[in-house]
């Protein structure tokens, strides 16, 4: 995190005034602005934990910051420490510790131990612009709390990010869900990432969600979650463009729209619209595309010398075909709507299915025309498989969405990611 001190703007404030919100500090409005409430509870907290009370958050601030962002502590144990006590201590709950240590006797704790203590608070902020680093920092924090999750990485990106994806479960039954193919469309992100922190606080207190079992969805299914595919282009729109990205030049020369990257940019960082350089009617849509002036890298549409060219697509691609799903989701935004088919390939059941998603979630169920018929994944997904694949476009209004309608759009959506891997 850079220095973040009085009259800073971006995502790291957010960032930053979320936290110390949910630790007790008043931050003021959580809008990214680096105002007087925000220095005032900046200089509460660094007088609290005997640092420099300047408001300035430089490196040492950070560093005492940087366990709430995580939202665990490296903690050790000490003469006479039960779980019981250390809980009260961090206002968690020994379940927490237990989870977060699983290898470790709670009867038997050594001095000078070290343990994974999770404070009593979400890791997962839905109120802030979710960057790429915010992702990657949750999943840090995820992953140390519950350490039954299973993280790798399906591939790079153009600028080298590694395209993370989280596994739940252990049954045969493999289901595949991703989102933020799109630049603007970044609410994607925290939307599947706060259902992994809320599905694994489910299952680590053996707890049902809206009826669901989350033990018996955890032997029964195999849920991989990619949450960013865009994360090169998601940091464009939030942080702006820096002088130092390879593609400065290129990228001012693409983007001729005359609006800033946050309001129009879609595409990776390359100007591929990633969610049509799959080859499902790709050079039918390429003909289209050129006939509609999306020959050359832009902000949205422009498809790319050839079927996955870019290296997000590929990997997606390739993490497909490496695997044996059954069904797949790619969240998009916005229009609360549903896509179901692909040139009639779909299943018979696929339709079925879009229809019980549609009743639970609101969304309505539709069919795609134009532009947005061809090259995308999940139209590849039910061509190569011929089975159900869907575009959930979650939200309402113009995009890049506000953050403000999270709540909406994970209620409308909960469900249909428990349904999803069982039906």
């Amino acid at each position: 995190m850079r220095t973040l001190k009085l009259g800073s703007k971006g995502p790291d404030v957010m960032e930053l005034q979320a936290t110390l919100k949910k630790i007790g500090y008043e931050p003021g409005p959580i809008d990214g602005i680096f105002g007087a409430k925000t220095e005032s509870a900046v200089k509460a907290f660094q007088s609290n934990y005997g640092l420099t009370v300047d408001g300035i958050v430089g490196p040492k601030t950070y560093n005492a910051l940087e366990p709430f962002l995580l939202g665990y502590d490296t903690y050790t144990i000490r003469p006479g420490d039960t779980f019981y006590n250390i809980a009260k201590r961090y206002y968690t709950t020994v379940n927490a510790i237990v989870t977060a240590n699983p290898n470790l006797d709670p009867y038997n704790l050594m001095v000078g131990q070290q343990i994974i203590v999770p404070y009593g608070i979400d890791v997962v902020d839905t109120n802030i612009d979710y960057t790429y680093e915010t992702m990657e920092r949750d999943i840090k924090g995820l992953q140390a709390r519950y350490p039954f999750l299973e993280v790798d990485v399906a591939g790079e990106s153009v600028l080298g990010k590694k395209l993370y994806y989280i596994k739940l479960g252990n049954g045969p039954n493999q289901v595949f869900y991703n989102g933020a193919h799109h630049a603007l469309e970044w609410i994607t992100s925290p939307l599947l990432m706060k259902f992994i922190e809320n599905f694994s606080d489910a299952y680590s207190k053996g707890e049902s969600i809206r009826g669901y079992s989350t033990p018996s969805i955890w032997n029964q299914s195999t849920i991989y979650i990619l949450p960013m595919v865009n994360p090169d282009g998601v940091n464009l729109v939030l942080n702006g463009l820096s002088e130092d990205n390879p593609y400065y030049n290129e990228l001012l020369k693409w983007n001729n729209t005359g609006e800033p990257f946050s309001k129009v940019w879609e595409a990776n960082i390359k100007g591929v619209d990633l969610n049509h350089n799959y080859d499902a009617l790709w050079e039918e849509y390429r003909e289209l595309a050129n006939e509609l002036g999306y020959d050359e890298p832009g902000p949205t549409r422009y498809p790319g010398l050839s079927p996955e060219s870019e290296p997000e697509s590929k990997a997606v691609a390739d993490f497909t075909r490496n695997h044996n799903f059954r069904l797949v989701l790619a969240y998009h935004s916005q229009g609360q709507v549903i896509y179901w088919n692909f040139q009639d390939m779909a299943p018979p059941e696929a339709r079925r299915i879009g229809e019980i998603f549609a009743r639970i979630s609101g969304y309505e169920l539709a069919e795609t025309y134009g532009t947005a018929s061809y090259s995308g994944y999940k139209d590849w997904f039910i061509q190569e498989y011929i089975r159900p694949g869907y575009t959930i476009e979650v939200g309402k209004g113009k995009n890049p969405l506000p953050i403000s309608q999270f709540d909406m759009i994970y209620e409308n959506n909960e469900e249909i990611l428990l349904l999803a891997a069982v039906i």
